[in-house]
């Protein structure tokens, strides 16, 4: 194999859909021979891959951080490739001073690992800017047989946003929203369940546009996702709040394999800062939403959010609201982010402006309640019995996720990829800690059942992927 031997380092920065992208690389340098790994300390690296994000500059600044420290250590012989939203947004300029062989930004990333074995095959780096070959708005098809990077497998099939937030770049760089076919998703589908996989998370930068451009819908493809045999556990990825109306959440509830967990993005529940942002909604409609999805889904419906906090104008009054709303919604698991201005956005030459101080102790507060909402949400489940996905193992632990997308440590090593039903027990670090059913329970005798499902590591073993596994 053209690879075979070669250590090559995959870090993927950013959203699920880049965590998609970074596994279809990482995937087809397996298939070429290569050893791939994200450890910086890794031995004798050929090369390196980064995907990047541009969601805020918080994230530009770590992108060149970790392409610097990457270009440092594959030294004057090693090949780089970056690509993703940073790599998109930036100008022809810049690379130079990154030491970067291989560009691409939105697209063109399927050409990577080609590009990659073609100048390490014959020992030569040149530039090679990938944006100019792929700047036409269709899908780029990035399937994968097994995921390499993690256990559960990410399946994109949505790019693209023409929401236009008032502090999001992602628009931009994104381009416009497109539609993976039905028929090539179906297809991925089944063939990493014929691989082990047992869980799909179904991505894409704006979920509910899916099948707006091609006669279709998100709820149409969960009917027949939901048909696929075998498949034991389907999510979603963030889901803007308005995309989710009484049609997708019927068909979810009719979906037995659905885990009972929604990303709702909130981002603030002050309606003029909402109307401000461009969000689409107000703080009651938000609510009536959640009300409405646990309706349909479940009162234990696991509703995680993200908020954007001292975006302009947000004054002591419209935290405190965000704050309530956090409460109002139940939330489970909040992402905090502070807000940073992106150049080319509206939001970025808007009045009110916050001083960075007064963000730092808004995003604390934040954060706080974030944790005190989780530790209340997960409680509900103590003594319960839950089933949990191992995702990963060490000598005398193993860690998985509920259904309702709870992280749960288990006092024993496991073999991945197994379904498993527990108990849990307690909660601490925001972690279930869960113990094993009495032997003599019924639970038990399917656990064991359980144990001897087919494991997607045994379908890694055949491919190297290094530190991965």
């Amino acid at each position: 194999m053209i690879l075979e031997n070669r250590n090559i380092l995959v870090k993927v920065l950013g959203c699920r859909s880049s965590l998609c992208e970074g596994e279809f690389i990482a995937g087809k340098l397996a298939l070429m021979g290569a050893n791939i790994t994200d450890d910086f300390n890794a031995e004798n690296l050929s090369a390196a891959v980064i995907v990047t994000c541009s969601v805020t500059s918080e994230a530009d600044k770590k992108c060149r951080q970790i392409i610097r420290r990457a270009r440092r250590i594959l030294g004057d012989d090693g090949v780089l490739a970056v690509c993703g939203c940073w790599a998109e947004r930036e100008n022809f300029g810049d690379f130079g001073d990154f030491g970067i062989d291989i560009i691409a930004g939105s697209r063109g990333k399927i050409f990577i690992p080609n590009e990659i074995a073609g100048m390490l095959s014959t020992g030569k780096r040149e530039f090679r800017d990938l944006r100019k070959v792929s700047r036409e708005n269709s899908w780029e098809e990035l399937a994968i047989n097994y995921p390499v990077l993690h256990s559960r497998a990410f399946v994109k099939i949505q790019d693209g946003c023409d929401h236009f937030c008032t502090y999001c770049i992602i628009p931009f760089l994104r381009g416009k929203p497109i539609s993976r076919p039905e028929e090539n998703i179906l297809r991925e589908i089944e063939r990493l369940i014929s691989n082990g996989c047992r869980e799909i998370i179904l991505t894409g930068i704006h979920l509910g546009l899916y099948g707006r451009d091609i006669n279709s819908s998100l709820a149409n493809l969960i009917a027949k996702i939901s048909r696929v045999k075998n498949l034991a556990r389907l999510r979603l990825g963030s889901l803007e709040p308005f995309s989710l109306d009484e049609n997708l959440l019927r068909k979810l509830s009719e979906c037995e394999i659905f885990c009972p967990h929604l990303h709702l993005p909130l981002q603030s529940g002050d309606d003029k800062i909402l109307e401000a942002m461009r969000r689409g909604y107000n703080s009651g409609e938000f609510l009536r939403i959640c009300e409405n999805a646990r309706k349909f889904l479940g009162e234990n419906l696991h509703i995680s959010s993200d908020i954007l906090v001292g975006f302009p104008g947000e004054d002591d009054r419209a935290f405190q609201n965000t704050l309530q709303i956090m409460k109002s919604a139940k939330f489970g698991r909040v992402h905090v982010f502070p807000y940073s201005p992106r150049n080319g956005t509206l939001a970025a030459k808007f009045p009110g402006q916050i001083a960075p101080e007064t963000k730092n102790s808004r995003t604390n507060q934040a954060i706080e309640l974030g944790k005190n909402l989780f530790t209340d949400y997960a409680r509900n489940f103590l003594g319960s019995e839950i089933e949990v996905l191992v995702e990963k193992s060490g000598a005398n632990y193993a860690i998985g996720h509920s259904r309702h997308y709870i992280e749960v440590s288990i006092p024993q090593n496991l073999e991945r990829n197994q379904l498993i039903t527990l108990r849990a027990k307690t909660f601490s670090d925001a972690r279930l800690e869960a113990e094993f059913i009495t032997p003599n329970t019924p639970d038990n005798r399917n656990l064991r059942r359980e144990f001897q499902v087919k494991s997607c590591a045994r379908e890694h073993e055949k491919f190297s992927c290094g530190n991965y596994l």
